[in-house]
């Protein structure tokens, strides 16, 4: 059975990444309609060897598709997402706008494939934040043999995940070093070109920011409401892929050789380990690929029952894109076809 598409927000990173990896995957899709503001109307994107023209989304039809891949602005997303699910559409939002909701299930399908059951409260399902995606792909396979306790992960973010015009800022300020330039910051707060900034998103009231926020409740909702959450983000000077040092603290005792055997055989990991050629792994290398990449993999002697790792993915795919397609691939194998 074929399945008519609609992407929304298809001349963005994310967008453009969701209909490359539909063509990749061969989804099985009928029609595609790529969809953005008025202001990209006629604007063309790839899909495989065909060209789509950009549609308007104010104007589009939502009663002519199957699945909305829905990857605008979290505003805009508030608006359209609900409107494509009334329509009958079931919509897959990659924005944080439904994250929380209780009516709305957060999935990654390697780690909690079982809350699809309830996408039909709203036809909509939502996609995790880059960052807690990655991170709970490593965390599955360690928390199924030994029960999770606390995680405290430190982040390592590119600019990617904040869109275009971030790379172009961080691109054209590291130019502007070698010119002997004053970077101007506009995307970010500081200069992001040869520097770290201990911020993305707003600062809230516990002075932690809206991502950290996002890592500490997504991973309760996906993986389990008993994990305690310590996150730290930060913003490199990197296009492409998130890298993050987790720490976790487990009920029981679990070894560094068990920890590795059940990575080894987890869906969506790569072990990467220090008897290998590459020894650990690093964004620049990841880039374009599906997997989560885990490498650094020991025991933590300061508390009991720890361990730490190093994970690495491609913020634009399994971070984002690909995820997405994931859960829809997952949503037509276990829901669709059945109800057909």
């Amino acid at each position: 059975m074929a399945y008519n598409v609609a992407v929304v927000g298809a001349t963005g990173n994310v967008g453009r990444e969701v209909l490359s990896i539909l063509d990749e995957r061969k989804f099985p899709v009928g029609e595609v309609h790529a969809l953005a503001s008025s202001r990209s109307v006629g604007k063309e994107v790839s899909f495989g060897d065909n060209t789509l023209k950009v549609q308007d989304l104010a104007t589009f039809d939502f009663k002519t598709v199957d699945l909305v891949l829905s990857s605008p602005g979290a505003k805009v997303s508030a608006e359209y997402s609900p409107k494509a699910g009334k329509a009958g559409a079931i919509v897959i939002d990659n924005t944080s706008h439904f994250r929380m909701d209780p009516d709305v299930p957060l999935v990654v399908p390697e780690v909690n494939p079982h809350a699809l059951n309830g996408f039909g409260k709203k036809n909509i399902i939502a996609n995790p934040n880059c960052s807690t995606i990655q991170m709970v792909v490593a965390l599955k396979p360690l928390h199924d043999i030994a029960k999770i306790k606390r995680v405290v992960v430190s982040t390592y973010q590119s600019v990617s995940g904040s869109g275009k015009s971030a790379m172009d800022e961080l691109f054209n300020q590291t130019r502007g070093v070698y010119m002997n330039e004053k970077p101007t910051p506009e995307e970010y707060p500081k200069q992001i070109a040869f520097n770290a900034i201990p911020q993305i998103d707003k600062f809230m009231d516990d002075n932690m920011t809206k991502e950290e926020w996002k890592m500490v409740v997504e991973t309760k909702k996906i993986l389990d409401t008993s994990i305690k959450v310590c996150a730290n983000c930060v913003r490199v000077p990197v296009f492409i892929g998130h890298a993050e040092m987790v720490n976790v603290e487990f009920e029981k005792e679990i070894s560094r050789a068990e920890a590795i055997k059940a990575l080894k055989n987890a869906p969506g990991v790569s072990v990467i380990d220090l008897e290998t050629e590459m020894e650990y792994v690093t964004p620049a290398e990841i880039q374009g690929e599906d997997d989560v990449f885990v490498s650094r993999i020991r025991e933590d002697v300061s508390v009991e029952n720890g361990l730490n790792f190093w994970c690495v993915a491609d913020n634009l795919r399994k971070g984002a894109a690909l995820n997405a397609v994931q859960i829809a691939e997952t949503l037509i194998k276990d829901h669709l076809k059945a109800a057909a």
